[in-house]
Order: C-alpha cells, then structure tokens, then sequence
C-alpha cells in the first residue's frame, strides 16, 4: 500500500501482493477506515456487489463529467468487453446518458455484432468506423448536423480519444476520456479545437467518493432508478472461477458473479 509499502494479505507467514491496492478472493481482511462505506442493510449483496470502480467510472464519466441535458446527443466509443465490463465501463456510461434522459446515444465500435447488446443499455444508433472511407469524427459530424453534444471514450486508444474530442459540437460540446492510453501516447489535435470552445475532459472513478457515493448510487438501484441486473450476464461456483476468464476473452459475458459458496 502506498502509505507503508506493505501488503495486507499474507498465508502461512508469507505476503501476498495485490492487485490495484485490493483483492476480493480473502476469507478476512483488514482495511482502512476511509475506504469503508456503510450500504442500505436491505441491498442485495449479489447486485450491488458489481458497483465497482469500473462501473462507477462509466456512469460517473457522464452523469458526473460529461453531465448531458435531457434531449442531447452522446457518443459512446468502444462497446468491447474491456469496455462493457471493466474499467471503462461503456455499458454504464450509456447507462448514464440514458439516466440523464439523452435522446440519442450513439455507440462506435470495430465489431458490428456488439450493437445489439449495446441497445439493452440504451444504445441507440451504431458507427463501425470500417463501415465508411471517411473518418469517425467526420461521420458524426455530418450526421448530428455538427457534432453530438457529449462524447466519451472507453477503449484507452489514443485515436479513439481524438476522435471523441473532435467529432463533439463547437460552443458548447464535451468530451470525456475514461480508458487508460499507453504511457507512450501523445494527444494530438489542433488548438483550433479549443478555441472554438470545446471542452476535453479526463476521469478516474466517474468523479464519485467512493465512502460518501457509493451508499447514494445503491439507494438509487433501491428505488429503481439505476438498472443492474441487466448487468449480470453470468453467475458461477469459485471452483469453475476460470470459466469467467473464457467467457469475458470470447466477448460474452458483461458483469459474471462468482458464488464463493458453492
């Protein structure tokens, strides 16, 4: 952990080092108190057990970031598996705009197939870039009569990024990247961009606290205002733990629960 370098996780004397400052697979753990957060007692634990980081990401980037009005236009970059259920969280972005009452939702990604998952999430029209001989930017341009209003961008491609950037309206539109570029990648577009008041924006964790947010965005699955059950593609024992990696690397699963008793 970055404020004493240590693990807290060991086995038979032994530390084991874990992921990202967490792990889930532990019987007992030992946390700080900060990164506590007190739920409804009344939540399902199977459900709400998916409000993860990732997904807070994709919603928070646009009720949050992006922070569309009722009736706008939203782009959505990437519909993968990386996005749809891990740190982009693309499906819970469209979640998003469709919460924020977007009246059009307009997913882009490189594989047509993924469309007709993308609609259950509110996705209402589809771009494959390889579908056309001009660039993206330009086809949303033309067919949104200069721009959608919000854009954000969940595959960490740095093309996709200026892409999102670029095809959002002069004067008032924004753009949000949530995937994470190669440390290599340099942003590149034209100042123009800027000066014509268009608005570039980044985020980790979808701008939520996580102690303070969390119980609210649970209340709002209490009340049925945010969907997740859509969410859960799968649910299997530990023992078959592996099964989980085959479905995500064959695109079919969004959110697989893993059952810890079997």
């Amino acid at each position: 952990m970055i404020n004493d370098n240590k693990s807290r996780f060991s086995i038979k004397g032994q530390p084991i080092h874990h992921f990202v400052g967490t792990s889930t697979f532990s019987e007992y753990t030992v946390i700080h108190a900060g990164c506590v957060a007190k739920i409804n007692p009344n939540a399902p634990l199977d459900k709400v057990c998916i409000l993860s980081r990732g997904i807070c990401t994709g919603l928070g980037a646009t009720v949050n970031v992006a922070k569309p009005k009722p009736g706008s236009s939203i782009a959505i970059f990437g519909l993968g598996v990386v996005g749809l259920a891990e740190c982009c969280s693309c499906t819970f972005a469209a979640e998003g705009a469709r919460i924020s009452g977007a009246s059009r939702i307009i997913g882009v990604d490189l594989i047509s197939n993924r469309f007709e998952l993308a609609k259950k999430f509110g996705v209402t029209e589809f771009i494959n870039p390889k579908d056309h001989d001009k660039p993206v930017r330009q086809v949303i341009v033309e067919m949104t009569n200069g721009g959608v209003d919000r854009a954000i961008e969940c595959t960490g491609s740095i093309l996709a990024m200026i892409s999102a950037f670029e095809c959002v309206h002069d004067g008032w539109g924004v753009a949000v990247l949530v995937g994470v570029p190669n440390k290599d990648d340099a942003f590149k577009t034209s100042p123009f961009n800027f000066l014509d008041e268009r608005t570039l924006k980044g985020t980790s964790y979808g701008n939520y606290k996580p102690r303070a947010d969390l119980p609210k965005i649970v209340e709002k699955y209490m009340k049925g205002e945010l969907e997740l059950e859509k969410f859960i593609t799968h649910r299997i024992p530990f023992s078959e733990i592996n099964k989980a990696f085959d479905y995500m690397l064959k695109g079919e699963s969004i959110r697989c629960i893993i059952k810890m008793e079997e």
